[in-house]
Parts: structure tokens; C-alpha cells; sequence
């Protein structure tokens, strides 16, 4: 047997959980990191190390001598193969202490800005059946359990498998999202497996079952996308209305043919099979008015609904818009934040790449009755400039969402240009929320910090801040 060229450490205690939700560990002064799944703080372990970088190395365990007493059973079959929800062996209290540490760390060490008494972070009110949209795939490579029986089919529905990217695990029950889900699933994988079409293949790039969506609603709506790599139409609407006959309730049908090389079908147009084109979302705005929100295949919409009202009045509030005020409301997407504190201001723009996006937008405003809102679509940086200053006037108040990538540089320095008063800052990645902070320091001062628990036994972790200027 070949000897491994790193050494293993025994003995090691498992400190606390990094970036990415890996966890940490440390030998001589040497970071070390693990994969989160496989050890929790506070374990102590014998470590194998298995690469060597320039400012870390990393392990994985090869024998435990105590478990931490963080450590619960995780509810799922699935954990520890399915890289979906990666704590579930770590209590939820937990789980919450290390998230509110990322966004402190963060803020700290990268933005390396001053910061106010931090509020603990805000839990989520369900760690079950959270999400309102899961995306499966089709393979012809199925991920095998160790303790499968023999003769199960070669092909899955279900999830990617981390680092294998044509592999899929079946799943027996998914617990990220409510009934129907799991029924549908099942269903229409026993279809597809009876059928002589094969699932996709990702290495060969061919095949014709491909993905398969549900988005679910606070209004207990249900929508299906179906995605097939071939314009076989019949045999589409036949899968349709046979899932149609099992799920009656099921709101609103559609099918996607995608016969390109990669799985994006935001450049291709759904096709409205059957039921409502939409689903819809209903939440309380700032003002405490019913708003209601159209779904499309297409739409973004905050995928866990309950605890997007949650953070959006956070938001809100820390906004402390004024009847005459003039919001800017950046990465807009459907418009939602912007509907959902226009109760309180004078106007309300909203900026956002995606134009198809800015369309469901305006269409949000419409069915809410809200006339006092402008929608732009197009590069942020390039919208961002004088021109708009002179038809929509400079905000008041600015609330950004950018994506995890955060806010382009230009971006930054055109609201260093604007200078509004105040500034609320949305982000799902502390990391780069602090890199934008560290640079509007130079007008901005935090003055409140408020993490938010979206995904439950997952790293992720939502932060808003909100910045004043500077006197």
C-alpha cells in the first residue's frame, strides 16, 4: 500500500467552524480545515491531512476520541452523502452562535469596521419544510448507498452529489420543502423509469428527462416545471397529465425543452401547460397592507417565505423611510422589497440587471395598487449615473441586495457620489457585504447590525446593516 506523503495528528480538538461551514482546527499554529459534515467543535479527533496550501492545510477524520455535546442526530437518511443541509448534527442553537460569530468575523477582520451592540441573530421560525422552490436533476448515473440492495436502476432523480457533477442521489424524503414535493418527485420518476426515454446523460450530454422544479407558496399553491432536453412534445403532455390526474391541486403547469449544453434555462421561454401561468405569495408590507406577489417559472422570490417577511421588515425598519422620502431600492429582482416599503415613502425606484425581472416588478406594483414606484432594467453601474439623478432625483434612502457576489466597485463609488442619508445593506455573504463596507467607511458609520437565519443546518447566514452618513 502506498504510504501517504502527510502526516496524520491525533488527538486534535475541532475549535469552531470557518468559512463555507468547514470547521477549524489547529496544529502548531496551523490552520487546519475540515469538512463540516464529518466533524462538529469540540470533537477530538485523530486527522489525516490530505492537502497542504500556503496558509492552511486540510484533513479529514480518520478516528474520533469524544463527541462534542453540540452534537444531535441528524433527522435526515441522506446526511452526510446529500450536501444539502450540512449541520444537522449540530444543534440549532449552535448552528445560530456560529453564524452570528461569521457575520462578526467578517465585519471585523475584512471590513474592519467599527461596530454597534449586535442584537443576537434572528432565528428562523421553521428548521423543516422552509423552502418555497427545489430544483431536482435526471442522471443515468445513480450515487450508490453503501447500503443499497442489489438491482435498484442504474438512473435517479434527486440531488447533485458535492464533486461529482453527472452523479445524483435519489432521495427517499427530502425535508428542505412541504408536500407535494416528495409525492411529485416519486411520481414522476416512476413515470420516466417506465418510459423508454433515458435520463440525461452529463458526460455525453444527451438524453431526455433533464430537471425537474416545484415552487410551493404561503397560499398554498403549487407549481411544476418540467425540463427535457428534446422537443418530444407528446410525450411531455403525457407526463403532465398523468402527474395532472394524481395532483389535481397542483396550480399551475409548464415544461421547458432545453436542448442546450449546460442546465440554465433563464434564457429560454417556459411553456404554459395547464392551471394559472403564476402562482402567488402574499405578505404584510411595512405598513402592515396585504401585498400579493405573482410567481413565474422565471421569478426570483426569497425562498424561504415566512422568514423573508422577517427580513425585509428588518429592512424596513432600520430604513426609517419618511412619507416625502425618495428610495432607491438596488437589485430590485420582482420588485418585493420595493412594493413592500413603498406604504412609507414618497417614491420608491427600483434597479435590477434581469429584465425580465423588472417586467414581473412592475406587474407586482400594479396588482398591489402602487402607483409611486419607477423600475429600471439594465448594468447597475451604467444606470447609476447623473442621467437618472436628473429625471428621478437623488434618494433619500438607499436599500441594496446585491447578489453573493456583492456590489460592483463602480457601484459603490456611485453611492459614495450620491451620498443619501442613510443606506441599509441586504446581503446573503458577509464576506463581500464587508469588502463593500470597508470602502463606503469612508462616508458611512454602521450604526446596526441584524444577521437573519434563512436556511436552517446549512452555513448560510442573511445580514442587513445599516449605515448612516457621516456628519
Amino acid at each position: 500500500m502506498k504510504k501517504n506523503k502527510y502526516p496524520r495528528l491525533d488527538n486534535i480538538t475541532i475549535q469552531s467552524v470557518g468559512s463555507e461551514g468547514k470547521c477549524v482546527a489547529k496544529h502548531e499554529e496551523r490552520v487546519i480545515f475540515i469538512e463540516g459534515q464529518r466533524v462538529a467543535p469540540q470533537d477530538v479527533v485523530d486527522l489525516q491531512i490530505v492537502g497542504k496550501r500556503k496558509n492552511y492545510w486540510e484533513a479529514v477524520p480518520v478516528a474520533f476520541h469524544s463527541y462534542s455535546t453540540e452534537r444531535v442526530t441528524p433527522f435526515c437518511k441522506h446526511f452526510g452523502t446529500c450536501g444539502g443541509c450540512k449541520w444537522q448534527h449540530i444543534n440549532y442553537e449552535a448552528q445560530l452562535a456560529y453564524k452570528q460569530q461569521q457575520v462578526v468575523d467578517a465585519l471585523t477582520r475584512i471590513g474592519k469596521v467599527a461596530l454597534p451592540a449586535l442584537t443576537p441573530i434572528l432565528p428562523a421560525p421553521a428548521q423543516q419544510y422552509y423552502r418555497n422552490k427545489l430544483e431536482f436533476t435526471f442522471s443515468n448515473r445513480r450515487w450508490k448507498m453503501n447500503d443499497e440492495p442489489e438491482g435498484l436502476p442504474e438512473v435517479a432523480l434527486g440531488f447533485h452529489i458535492g464533486g461529482h457533477f453527472d452523479k445524483i442521489l435519489p432521495l427517499e424524503h427530502c425535508y428542505l420543502q412541504p408536500n407535494p414535493s416528495n409525492d411529485l418527485r416519486h411520481a414522476l420518476e416512476a413515470y420516466a423509469l417506465k418510459s423508454d426515454l433515458p435520463f440525461y446523460d452529463h458526460k455525453k450530454q444527451e438524453g431526455f428527462w433533464r430537471n425537474f422544479m416545484i415552487r410551493t407558496s404561503n397560499t398554498n399553491q403549487t407549481m411544476v416545471v418540467l425540463m427535457v432536453a428534446l422537443p418530444k412534445i407528446d410525450v411531455v403532455e403525457a407526463t403532465l397529465t398523468h402527474l395532472q390526474a394524481q395532483f389535481p391541486d397542483v396550480t399551475s403547469w409548464h415544461y421547458i425543452i432545453n436542448t442546450k449544453l449546460n442546465d440554465s434555462y433563464h434564457d429560454l421561454s417556459p411553456v404554459h401547460w395547464a392551471g394559472k401561468a403564476h402562482i402567488e405569495e402574499q405578505m404584510l408590507d411595512l405598513s402592515g397592507r396585504e401585498l400579493t406577489f405573482r410567481i413565474s417559472p422565471k421569478s426570483f422570490f426569497q425562498t424561504n417565505s415566512e422568514q423573508a417577511y422577517h427580513l425585509y421588515k428588518i429592512a424596513g425598519e432600520m430604513a426609517d423611510i419618511q412619507q416625502d422620502e425618495l428610495v432607491y431600492d438596488l437589485y430590485t429582482g420582482t420588485g418585493t422589497i420595493a412594493c413592500f416599503v413603498a406604504g412609507k415613502a414618497g417614491k420608491v425606484v427600483g434597479i435590477e440587471y434581469v429584465s425580465e425581472a423588472i417586467e414581473d416588478a412592475k406587474i407586482n406594483a400594479q396588482i398591489n395598487g402602487i402607483a409611486h414606484t419607477s423600475f429600471y432594467a439594465g448594468d447597475m453601474k451604467a444606470l447609476l449615473q447623473p442621467a437618472l439623478w436628473e429625471v428621478e432625483g437623488k434618494p433619500d434612502v438607499v436599500i441594496t441586495d446585491p447578489p453573493r457576489g456583492g456590489m460592483d466597485l463602480p457601484v459603490v463609488e456611485a453611492l459614495l457620489a450620491l451620498a443619501p442619508k442613510t443606506i441599509v445593506y441586504v446581503s446573503c455573504n458577509p464576506a463581500t457585504q464587508a469588502r463593500d463596507l470597508a470602502i463606503l467607511d469612508a462616508k458611512y458609520e454602521v450604526v446596526a447590525v441584524q444577521a437573519v437565519d434563512m436556511f436552517p443546518h446549512t452555513h448560510h447566514v442573511e445580514n442587513v446593516v445599516k449605515l448612516k452618513l457621516r456628519k
